[in-house]
């Protein structure tokens, strides 16, 4: 179904006319929700310490794991103690919970739990992410909030908003959901306090940044190796994530020969590894990685690409001057 939905979205196919019906009721049911908060029948909730919301438009992945871990490192350089709230999308259940390294990512999520390993900050996961943000900053372990994805989460007041889009595939056909990819109307932007593109050019307003490889990195162990360490070798590659073409694209640019492509649902659970080629080490993303800590791999050499976003400076200053001025 998504990629029926894709092949309409981005590739010109025609919409057919039950999309557009769904679509418009879409637009009014979020028009609606922006109507009630708007007029002060439902009220947001601010915890008291700042909050960075970071989220996109569309659906699909542009890069907001990356961008939450690389911002969190970035204030924790400059003194600040960030802590990060996010849904858990694909765990089990919708209760509150607080992120622990060891935790599974079924019961946490693999984007959380990502985000709780690679920056090392307090995580807490919840359906209501104003409750979430409560809970966190009350813990008196934090001094600044991000939110992972929660542009469309208005229950939870906000004093930054940065907003990512994906520079290759921008908007789509521009229409709304289901009859595109839309979360919301692009006029949205502007009212971002910053808009990101990745892969991108900056202008105004939008910054571009990108997102590099860093290390390779072997599951069940300590080891890593350079980016360049499987050039000219061949592998096989899988990936649970939005857009996995765009991870095998990487490996490629790297140098490796792909013998094997296994694109999965995004947050798909990885049960078991895949029993193809078993002489070739199996390369997969750190997000898909998190969900095979402490499993048994057996003889099979699993790593996992460590990559990094790369945000301009003026990203980090300009986020500052909002949740501390001067």
């Amino acid at each position: 179904m998504r990629e029926w939905l894709e092949a309409r979205w981005y590739c010109g196919m025609p919409v057919p006319g039950w999309l557009g019906a769904l679509e418009r009721l879409y637009a009014r049911l979020i028009a609606l929700r922006e109507a009630l908060y708007r007029r002060g029948w439902r009220r947001r909730i601010h915890p008291g310490v700042p909050v960075i919301v970071i989220g996109n438009l569309t659906v699909g992945g542009t890069g907001k794991t990356p961008v939450v871990i690389a911002l969190a490192e970035a204030l924790a350089e400059r003194g600040l103690r960030p802590g990060v709230v996010s849904r858990g999308y694909g765990r089990w259940g919708r209760g509150l919970r607080w992120v622990e390294p060891g935790a599974a990512a079924e019961q946490v999520g693999d984007e959380p739990l990502e985000i709780r390993i690679a920056a090392g900050c307090p995580v807490v996961v919840a359906a209501d992410r104003a409750r979430a943000a409560r809970v966190l900053a009350s813990s008196g372990k934090v001094d600044v909030i991000l939110s992972d994805d929660g542009l469309q989460h208005h229950r939870l007041a906000r004093d930054v908003e940065i907003v990512l889009v994906d520079g290759t595939l921008g908007f789509g056909n521009g229409r709304l959901l289901p009859a595109g990819p839309l979360r919301e109307h692009p006029a949205r932007l502007e009212r971002a306090d910053l808009v990101l593109v990745r892969d991108g050019r900056g202008g105004g307003e939008r910054r571009g940044f990108r997102i590099e490889p860093v290390r390779f990195r072997r599951l069940g162990s300590e080891e890593s190796a350079p980016i360049t360490a499987f050039a000219g070798r061949e592998a096989i590659a899988a990936a649970a994530i939005a857009r996995p073409e765009r991870f095998f694209a990487d490996l490629e640019a790297l140098g490796v020969h792909l013998r094997l492509r296994l694109p999965l649902p995004d947050h798909a659970p990885l049960r078991e590894l895949p029993s193809e080629s078993p002489e070739l080490p199996l390369l997969i993303t750190r997000k898909d990685a998190v969900k095979l800590f402490g499993a048994a791999l057996g003889a099979r050499e699993v790593w996992y690409l460590e990559s990094k976003a790369i945000l301009p400076e003026t990203v980090i200053d300009t986020v500052l001057s909002r949740i501390a001025p001067p």
